[in-house]
């Protein structure tokens, strides 16, 4: 059933419009920091991120504090109706504390340890470290923790990174221990250690792995991977104990990431983890809009992908932490957003859940590392160029639109994601190395909802499985028997799920199942995979599915059908006139395997029967050509559906039902013209039903 309720993340009953602020950078400069208030009122700015690197504004020798400019910067933000997201500086410290204490320094995988500088190059493992930040969160904490204008923490900033010092490799043994039992024979089996006789005789043999040393035993890499997660978090969990403490009313959160180029969830940290321990998901998204190497559609496609799986990891909405009003400092090319597209790209991550548009930065930096990261006001403080014009746009539209915060963005698709499965796959020596591409596998699989204005869950494999129609499993390549047998079980109660190639070949250790597929797989799929046929870049096979040829490249699976239906056939090579497509039946629902790497016309054929066949619907139809997105935020009395135009062309929609329009509060219906990197965001009225009788 559909899930309409309210999550409110935080006190605010409005979306947040702001982002970071470095006051600290200018306290030499009063006129500045007045000016920045009027010019907050003036660009609709409600909400600012303070204390991100402020370590030494705030103790600039040990055990001396300043606080009194961060007093001043909380109640001139609230004198302005403001509201403060206060960071723990954790993510930069001082150089007083590397210099007198440099076991917080990290050492890299070559065993070196690293100078002082730059952020998060910090070991997550020193009892130092850990001391020094839980003692200025708890005094900022004391100080702050009660200040009406304290909105929610942010805890240190983008974590990641990993340490190879001797305390995190007495660390790494000590977790090594507890996960097996103070058993070294059962390490050695679940790593399969004897090959190339590297069995471990004493704990004290193992270390971290290193292009010096151990690195390719794959259990060894993929725990290692694990640890560093769990080590960031206990170091998370040790710098909001004053927090929690001082201040439980107050959320806690701290900003995830992604790989920008490919726009890809980041890989360091098993984000399925740490979201456990936040009350709030937030992220930084810094997408390179206007490349050239993909349309700006598909670029909005993989924004959306991720927005939906940061969304999905505590179902709820979610905080955009850091985006740029206008360029970055650090692509290869910082290209500035095109007139329309800040407002545009806006508009979607709301559509997809957030509650939140916040940047980096609010005033540009005079020097330094990010003197040209784009900012909402640049160095000469002018409000009448583009780029403070369009954030003001922003803050306008946001006031209209309070009834959105809180909503929820109820599916019945679920894509399954998984971080293990990805740190294994990367690693293992086998397929091709540049084309296994796992979360943009995914990504392929999620266009054909996406373009179809269908919602969508990116879940991982912690998640409840039952509450969708749908689940589709790509390259599942490390599955536990855990997995498989939940799995089996949505199957079996009426779920429909769809599994590729090079799925179900390791076990949660990375150790091959002996028996060919797991048996519960075969049952389930009506088949079994017998052989993955890796293709180079140039080689091309083809699938006939459905009265139609479409392109495969890259992997194709030799199947041996047991009960299953042949859906598709190969059409070359040894295998041609083989099973490449199957499905099955089981229990109550439906198992269906692809067996190949194939073209996005296969996909959103494919799915459309899908579909067709689970009546899957979007929220409001909406006909549109391609490049057009329509998603929608659902509250308890209506709907809210943004139809954005992701081209460089004026695109004609059409609505098939009247609505009203968020911006001018008038109904509208029928065929409309979006110019290019329009918006219309539409507030649909829901049918209510009581006593069998539907109203409006």
């Amino acid at each position: 059933m559909p899930r309409y309720e309210r999550t409110y993340t935080t006190q605010a009953n409005f979306i947040l419009h702001g982002g970071d602020y470095n006051p600290d950078q200018w306290l030499d400069r009063p006129d500045i920091l007045q000016a920045d208030l009027e010019l907050m009122k003036l660009s609709h700015i409600n909400t600012l991120t303070v204390g991100v690197f402020a370590w030494s504004a705030l103790e600039p020798e040990e055990g001396v504090y300043r606080f009194e400019w961060l007093d001043k910067v909380f109640d001139d933000i609230y004198s302005i109706g403001g509201r403060v997201i206060l960071a723990t500086p954790s993510g930069a410290r001082p150089a007083w504390l590397s210099k007198k204490y440099p076991e917080v320094l990290r050492v890299n995988a070559e065993r070196v340890r690293q100078l002082h500088g730059g952020r998060h190059n910090h070991c997550f493992t020193s009892s130092v470290y850990r001391e020094k930040t839980q003692h200025i969160n708890r005094l900022l904490a004391e100080r702050y923790g009660d200040h009406p204008a304290l909105l929610m923490w942010h805890v240190s900033n983008e974590y990641g990174g990993e340490c190879h010092c001797n305390l995190c490799q007495e660390a790494f043994r000590e977790w090594l221990k507890k996960k097996y039992n103070h058993d070294l024979d059962a390490l050695n089996a679940a790593w399969w250690t004897s090959f190339w006789s590297h069995t471990y005789t004493d704990w004290a043999q193992i270390e971290s792995p290193s292009p010096i040393g151990e690195h390719t035993i794959h259990g060894l890499n993929l725990d290692w991977k694990r640890f560093v997660t769990d080590q960031t978090i206990s170091f998370f969990e040790n710098e909001i104990v004053p927090l929690r403490e001082l201040t439980p009313h107050i959320p806690i959160t701290t900003n995830f990431m992604a790989d920008t180029h490919d726009l890809i969830p980041f890989q360091g940290l098993d984000y399925s983890k740490f979201a456990k321990h936040l009350d709030v998901i937030s992220w930084d998204a810094y997408p390179a809009w206007h490349n050239d190497w993909e349309s700006t559609a598909d670029l909005a496609m993989k924004v959306g992908f991720i927005n939906d799986l940061y969304r999905s990891l505590k179902q709820q909405p979610f905080l955009l932490m850091e985006c740029t009003p206008s360029l970055v400092n650090w692509h290869k090319v910082n290209k500035a957003k095109r007139p329309g597209m800040h407002f545009l790209s806006s508009m979607q991550m709301i559509a997809h859940g957030s509650d939140s548009i916040l940047y980096f930065q609010w005033r540009k930096s005079r020097g330094s590392f990010e003197k040209f990261h784009g900012a909402v006001v640049d160095h000469d403080n002018r409000t009448d160029n583009r780029v403070f014009q369009e954030v003001t746009k922003v803050g306008k539209m946001l006031k209209k639109m309070s009834g959105i915060v809180g909503t929820s963005r109820p599916a019945e698709v679920a894509i399954l994601y998984d971080w293990e499965n990805n740190w294994a796959l990367n690693d293992v020596q086998g397929f091709a190395a540049e084309t296994k591409r796992y979360p943009q596998t995914l990504v392929q699989h999620y266009r054909a909802f996406w373009e179809h204005d269908i919602p969508v869950d990116v879940i991982t494999k912690e998640h409840d499985f039952s509450r969708y129609r749908l689940l589709i499993a790509p390259m599942l390549y490390l599955v536990s028997e855990e997995l498989i047998a939940r799995l089996k079980e949505f199957v079996a109660n009426g779920g429909t799920l769809v599994m590729t190639y090079i799925s179900g070949i390791v076990d949660e250790h990375d150790l091959a199942y002996l028996t060919g597929w797991h048996q519960d797989l075969r049952e389930m799929f009506g088949m079994e995979p017998i052989e993955t046929d890796t293709l180079y870049p140039n080689d091309r096979n083809s699938v006939h599915y459905r009265g139609r040829s479409y392109e495969l490249k890259d992997y194709a699976t030799v199947i041996k059908v047991q009960t299953a239906t042949i859906e598709g056939v190969y059409e070359e090579d040894f295998y041609a006139n083989t099973p490449a497509v199957t499905s099955n039946q089981y229990g109550k629902g439906q198992a269906y395997y692809i067996g190949g790497r194939l073209e996005d016309q296969f996909h959103r054929d494919f799915y459309q029967v899908l579909m067709e066949k689970l009546n899957l619907r979007p929220i409001l139809f909406v006909k549109h050509g391609k490049g057009v997105s329509v998603q929608a935020r659902q509250a308890p009395e209506c709907d809210y559906v943004f139809i954005m135009n992701f081209t460089e062309e004026k695109q004609t929609v059409v609505l098939e039902e009247k609505v009203k329009n968020l911006f001018t509060d008038k109904e509208i219906g029928g065929e409309i013209i979006l110019d290019k990197y329009e918006v219309l965001v539409v507030e649909k009225k829901r049918e209510i039903h009581s006593n069998n009788k539907s109203i409006k």
